[in-house]
């Protein structure tokens, strides 16, 4: 008898051109992975790989918005990998959407499951990045895994985004902006050419999101560009902000 089974809800993102399955319980597809699929840039026939894809929102509002776009899926969690299979056939995706129920840090896993070295032409990743050493964590078990990032996770993930990308391939990722630092630091061995786009909830507020793209060893000095305001003075949707979350549109970080 299976215990893993999740009572989920079925949602409506990107203005409706996106549905997803996910739990009524633990974490919920939020901004940050609408955000991280907006600042991908990518081309028909070529392979983007999702890491710690949940069930999928990125990766497949990548796919939806590229055409003839290969995209894998990878995530630890075997009930969330099954909800991101669903969405993929829900969204009529699933012809070349590929699903990996995987630990994103073993690279030889990865290998073993088709992922060779130097395989991808992009990577795109919403890693746990809250400190779990200094911030109150969530009882819930799927939402605290979503959420909770361990001492040097990050330069682990970006060692596997490295590993699986091809030369010149590109890695883009979404981080707090307070630590945009530890960002910066970990892609300081592989990648280069680093462009950033801060997040803002708000005029008067400090970002709270940076969206940073990087090239496996590329060149070129650090770019940042004008940040996404989301709501304006008095808490409604900027229209720079609806245009991404539910018009679909993408951000200027995806330009080269």
């Amino acid at each position: 008898m299976r215990t893993d089974v999740l009572e989920t809800s079925e949602d409506a993102v990107l203005g409706g051109r996106l549905r997803l399955r996910q739990p009524l319980a633990g974490h919920r597809v939020g901004h940050d992975a609408i955000l991280l699929a907006a600042a991908t840039a990518a081309r028909a026939d070529e392979h983007a790989i999702d890491l710690g894809a949940g069930v999928g929102a990125a990766g497949l509002a990548l796919a939806a918005r590229v055409a003839g776009l290969k995209v894998t899926l990878v995530e630890i969690d075997a009930a969330l990998c099954r909800l991101a299979a669903d969405n993929a056939r829900l969204n009529r995706l699933d012809d070349r959407v590929d699903v990996l129920t995987l630990d994103v840090e073993n690279t030889q896993a990865l290998a073993a499951a088709g992922l060779a070295p130097g395989s991808a032409d992009r990577v795109l990743m919403n890693p746990p990045f809250h400190d779990a050493t200094r911030q109150n964590l969530s009882p819930d078990p799927r939402r605290r895994l979503a959420h909770a990032a361990a001492p040097g996770l990050l330069r682990r993930w970006v060692a596997s985004a490295a590993h699986l990308l091809k030369p010149q391939g590109v890695l883009t990722l979404i981080w707090r902006a307070d630590a945009l630092a530890e960002v910066q630091s970990a892609l300081t061995a592989e990648f280069g050419g680093v462009a950033v786009l801060p997040v803002y909830p708000r005029p008067d507020a400090p970002a709270i999101r940076v969206l940073v793209r990087a090239v496996k060893s590329g060149g070129g000095a650090p770019v940042t560009y004008p940040g996404l305001i989301l709501n304006d003075q008095h808490g409604k949707p900027t229209a720079a902000a609806e245009a991404v979350l539910r018009g679909g549109g993408t951000l200027r970080i995806t330009e080269t």
